[in-house]
């Protein structure tokens, strides 16, 4: 009896596993599911934060004094730059250091702007968001939330980006917690922001890296790179003024190529500029922090960039040869 109800058993262990191996077998041979495809947030998202240091590991026949005397011509104190189609690094200095952005905050203020905003809203500038008197807009003007932005952006304008963030948030303690949202959203893990504008504040930090994944994610968006790509805009406020602006990126009359981004400067700071410029079918990103002027971002960033382009273009020729 006793051997017979061992053999039962493992016959039925046995059954068991045989069942559930063909059962297995069957779903894997007629599940026919494809693979689900990534949305088009979660392909920008990823595209964003697509940062690789091991791609130009490869020596590159660059000349290696030019290379020296590019990087001892550098008064910057953080910078990274990328090609934009595979994330390669092919320059960069202190880039994870936590670091003042300056007014390349407003990328972030602009950024939930267009995607909190009503554009066809009236903003008034009220006394309460009227923080510094180096702006170009004055309590009691008005103007559509659009308008607003792209004065904001085009001007660096600290006032504005107050009131774009009292509007939308309610308050700037609210829209500062909207906008560490968005930054541990993207990644950004060296950054914490607490004001709209970029003002110091030790509590306003980011890192040339992170910076670098904000502005690549801000530039999918068509309006913002738009905004960021104007050099002159006839801003109109509603009482029927106007007021011409532009744009305080040099870059923007005198690289060839380039496609924004954004300038920033305080005194703790230093000058900062955020950048892009694409040349056929290639696009650099560069994030520069802390250079000595607001003249030195831009010479230093045209070096940094005509180099990239060099090495570009030496590594696709390379990789032709193999």
């Amino acid at each position: 009896m006793k051997q017979t109800s061992k053999r039962n058993t493992l016959f039925a262990v046995l059954t068991i596993m045989v069942t559930a191996i063909a059962g297995g077998l069957y779903w894997r041979c007629n599940n026919t599911e494809e693979p689900r495809q990534l949305t088009a947030e979660e392909m920008r998202l990823e595209h964003a934060a697509l940062i690789d240091s091991t791609l130009l590991r490869t020596p590159l026949p660059i000349d290696s004094i030019m290379v020296e005397q590019l990087y001892s011509g550098i008064s910057a104190k953080a910078w990274i730059l990328v090609d934009d189609s595979t994330g390669m690094i092919i320059s960069q200095n202190n880039a994870t250091d936590r670091m003042f952005p300056a007014s390349l905050t407003k990328m972030m203020t602009c950024l939930l702007t267009l995607e909190h905003g009503n554009m066809g809203d009236s903003v008034e500038i009220t006394p309460d968001v009227f923080v510094t008197r180096d702006s170009r807009v004055r309590p009691g003007d008005s103007y559509l939330l659009s308008n607003l932005m792209k004065e904001m952006m085009m001007v660096s304008d600290n006032v504005a980006a107050v009131a774009l963030a009292k509007h939308i948030g309610g308050d700037t303690l609210s829209f500062a917690n909207m906008m560490n949202q968005k930054a541990a959203y993207l990644g950004m893990d060296s950054t914490h922001f607490s004001n709209p504008n970029g003002m110091p504040s030790d509590s306003n930090y980011s890192s040339a890296r992170d910076l670098l994944v904000l502005a690549r994610y801000c530039m999918n968006d068509s309006s913002f790179a738009q905004i960021v790509g104007t050099q002159f805009v006839d801003i109109p406020l509603l009482d029927g003024r106007h007021m011409p602006c532009d744009n305080t990126n040099l870059m923007l009359q005198s690289y060839e190529g380039i496609i924004g981004i954004k300038t920033g400067f305080t005194r703790l700071a230093g000058a900062c500029l955020a950048s892009a410029a694409t040349r056929g079918n290639t696009t650099l990103y560069l994030i520069l922090l802390g250079s000595k002027n607001q003249t030195t971002r831009f010479t230093e960033s045209a070096a940094l960039l005509d180099y990239g382009f060099s090495v570009i273009k030496t590594y696709q020729e390379m990789q032709k040869l193999q």
